[in-house]
């Protein structure tokens, strides 16, 4: 669950939310529902000072009431502190608070973890006890919507009277909307039940016998999803990593005390970030170099483009010539990594598979130019849909993405941090020396893996641009089905998403009681 960091856009994402024609989606709207989902509780004054919090996180800034518990609990260490001194002396430090939208620089974010219990924070556990309660709620476990059933009203639009669904063993029946369905399937299921039900491409539905209800090309498009690169680096003799754990005595003893105390290393990952704008092997680069590669990569071609993607890449061209804007986001992981090819499974990327103990340091690339796809493989619910991600299709996303990777040289030379490392011991070996850059663009390709962050696929844009749905959340052409999820972010925000999509959440509820 994305190590439960809590990562906050920037001002600038919603802003474009905003411009691409989303009344009420824009940075100002947006604050209030940042906190509305959390309640913030300040860690111990002994981990504040450690990594020196009190510069950058203001607690009259967070949440104060909302359903999900937010923290940073005792589980930070040397490598956390040496992290944010390091970026300090390398000149990226600043005093912004994260949840402001504003920041670029070093800072170490809070996890949704309860201080209290020790327990993963997360809407299912924290928001839904009361709801649950309610005599309105019925809950259908193990069951699968099949499609959402419609009529046509005067006006021609789609009217949403119901869903078909089939619970384990038992026959499809239906159950009927009294007044409007919303789908929250996520960004890979949304799209797949919108076409399911008769909203998509006409071609596609009628090559798998769907009635088409409203002719939508935009459902399934639009695919964005943070993609990242990871190198790992060998601690220094006398320093441990998360690595240890690969001995069962070790692990049984950890446990054991999470048991009794609700504390120590398995009360939360101890991650560290930072955001920065365009980088290269020797630090930010300048504004002619940033032009020069938009037009080479960015203006050819591009009148041949959508209109819905000539903006889109319009917002995402002043997103990287704003200095003051993250391009990626690095993290610090106290553990080794193996993002390769056939390591597909979690437990493949998180295996202590090399001797000795490493950290790892990942680069997520925050604003990707590449646009993928979902869609539906059959008329079944039972066939799970197409993906295709398409990363790095784009060429200025692999330019941006092997930049910020050749940067991790200078940050790992840099004290202290460089003394809490072996020198020039890596995986993959021949990452030791990122200064050429075509060399560090086959690493990148090589470890290139997901964050799990897929957005996009039934876009907030209006519809004469090819969205799907309008800034109500209600899919176009129709009169009272909404989705509510990752898949109608207009444009991929900044670093994890987790927080964005509990804000468009917030903000979506308000939007269903106005009506």
């Amino acid at each position: 669950m994305n190590f439960s960091v809590i990562m906050y856009p920037s001002e600038a994402n919603f802003a474009a939310w905003e411009s691409l024609g989303n009344q009420g989606w824009g940075p100002q709207d947006m604050a209030p529902y940042l906190r509305k989902f959390h309640t913030y509780t300040p860690p111990r004054p002994e981990i504040a000072n450690y990594l020196s919090l009190d510069r950058y996180m203001n607690q009259e800034n967070q949440g104060k009431d909302g359903p999900v518990p937010v923290t940073l609990p005792d589980v930070y260490g040397v490598f956390n502190k040496a992290w944010g001194e390091s970026f300090e002396r390398l000149g990226w430090r600043n005093d912004a608070d994260p949840i402001s939208g504003r920041k670029v620089g070093t800072f170490t974010a809070p996890l949704s973890v309860d201080g209290t219990t020790g327990r993963r924070g997360y809407a299912a556990a924290y928001y839904s006890p009361e709801v649950a309660q309610r005599p309105n709620l019925d809950l259908l476990a193990e069951t699968v919507v099949e499609r959402v059933l419609f009529m046509k009203d005067a006006d021609g639009q789609a009217v949403a009277t119901g869903v078909q669904v089939r619970s384990k063993g038992e026959e499809s029946r239906q159950i009927s909307a009294t007044r409007e369905v919303i789908i929250c399937a996520g960004s890979l299921n949304s799209p797949q039940l919108l076409e399911l039900s008769g909203i998509g491409q006409r071609e596609l539905l009628e090559k798998h016998n769907i009635p088409v209800v409203v002719d939508r090309p935009g459902v399934g498009e639009n695919l964005q999803d943070h993609c990242l690169a990871g190198i790992n680096f060998e601690v220094a003799d006398g320093q441990i990593s998360g690595d240890i754990m690969r001995d069962p005595n070790v692990v049984q003893s950890l446990v054991q005390l999470y048991e009794d105390t609700r504390a120590g290393p398995l009360a939360g990952m101890p991650i560290s970030m930072a955001y920065l704008p365009l980088m290269d092997h020797n630090g930010q680069l300048s504004n002619e170099k940033v032009q020069e590669l938009l037009t080479q990569h960015l203006d050819q071609g591009l009148q041949d483009l959508p209109l819905a993607q000539q903006k889109q890449y319009a917002l995402q061209r002043k997103l990287l010539q704003d200095g003051s804007n993250a391009s990626s986001q690095y993290m610090f992981l106290p553990i080794q990594t193996h993002m390769l090819p056939g390591k597909t499974t979690m437990a493949d990327v998180l295996a202590k598979s090399l001797p000795g103990n490493y950290i790892t340091i990942l680069v997520l690339h925050n604003h990707p130019f590449s646009r993928g796809s979902v869609h539906i493989r059959s008329g079944s619910p039972e066939d799970t849909p197409i993906i295709d991600p398409n990363y790095l299709s784009h060429p200025l996303d692999i330019e941006i993405l092997a930049r910020h990777v050749q940067y991790l040289d200078q940050i790992v030379a840099t004290a202290p941090f460089a003394g809490l490392l072996k020198p020039n011991s890596r995986e993959p070996e021949r990452a030791v020396d990122l200064t050429d850059l075509e060399k560090t663009k086959e690493i990148v390709k090589e470890r290139l893996y997901t964050c799990f962050h897929p957005s996009g696929t039934c876009a907030m844009i209006p519809v004469e641009l090819g969205g799907v749905v309008d800034a109500q959340l209600r899919v176009h052409g129709t009169r009272n089905l909404r989705v509510v999820d990752a898949s109608i972010f207009p444009l991929e925000p900044s670093g994890n998403i987790q927080a964005t999509v509990y804000a468009v959440a917030e903000r979506a509820a308000d939007l269903i009681r106005g009506g």
